[in-house]
């Protein structure tokens, strides 16, 4: 049985993100589909029920997303289960912080990593994929077969995305798999475990799990030393993150209060 949120195998675009989401609790954005694409993806570490990584493409005007438990990975050999989730905002992709208890995704979020990517032509020339067009990463996802070129700052190189096909007693038929493949970019025995800093605050998860203010789209560090940001996107990001941390920072300003989580 398909989830509730395809139909047909074609995705309802923020439908179920908005129906799991009570907007006046959580600081999660609402957003809309946006009516052209600036080709962005994002890799955001949630703590959740279970700690797993949300690895999100900006595609047809949303973020197309997939948990990835163990986390995507530099190492060809690595075959990464990515179970595909609703279509989330593109607002989305600088989110972080924590989702209140009693939230749908209730816990620490933080940017692992950002970046653009580039859709492949899924016919190779002379051994290697060139790049695509959005019509043919449209076709290759609804084939189950989606090949890109990530640019960021912990992920680069050509990966794949490819639907499971074999389905197992209580399959959902979201199941895909997210490979890294041979290239400059390849690290034999890569571990994600080694990289848990934030790209936009430079904090660890756990010290955006523990600081009061995190649960508005705050950087607990300021802005020297980052180095010159060239995309502006990504600068408008980091920008945002050190205006909400200043605010919090003013006299008579009180931080948002800390729920304690349910054990």
């Amino acid at each position: 049985m398909l989830p509730l949120w395809l139909n047909n195998g074609v995705s309802m675009p923020l439908e179920e993100y908005k129906r799991k989401r009570r907007f006046e609790e959580t600081p999660e954005p609402a957003g809309k589909v946006e009516k052209k694409s600036a080709h962005r993806f994002v890799v955001q570490k949630h703590d959740a029920t279970r700690l797993h990584y949300d690895f999100r493409l900006e595609m047809e005007g949303v973020l197309k997303s997939w948990a990835v438990p163990k986390g995507p990975s530099l190492d060809p050999a690595d075959k990464r289960l990515a179970m595909q989730v609703e279509d989330h905002p593109v607002s989305y992709f600088d989110f972080e912080g924590a989702i209140p208890e009693g939230n749908y995704g209730a816990g620490t979020v933080m940017v692992w990593d950002v970046g653009t990517w580039q859709p492949l032509s899924p016919v190779p020339v002379e051994g290697k994929y060139l790049p695509g067009t959005d019509a043919e990463a449209a076709a290759m996802l609804a084939k189950g077969d989606l090949k890109f070129r990530l640019k960021g700052k912990k992920l680069n190189g050509d990966f794949a995305l490819i639907k499971m096909k074999g389905r197992r007693p209580g399959s959902k038929g979201t199941e895909w798999l997210l490979i890294k493949k041979h290239d400059d970019y390849a690290v034999d025995g890569y571990n994600i475990d080694d990289y848990d800093e934030s790209v936009l605050s430079k904090r660890s998860l756990a010290e955006i799990a523990g600081d009061a203010g995190a649960r508005e789209w705050t950087s607990s560090r300021p802005a020297v030393g980052r180095g010159k940001l060239k995309a502006a996107w990504l600068a408008d990001a980091v920008a945002k993150l050190d205006k909400k941390r200043l605010e919090e920072k003013k006299p008579g300003k009180k931080p948002a209060a800390k729920k304690k989580r349910k054990k």
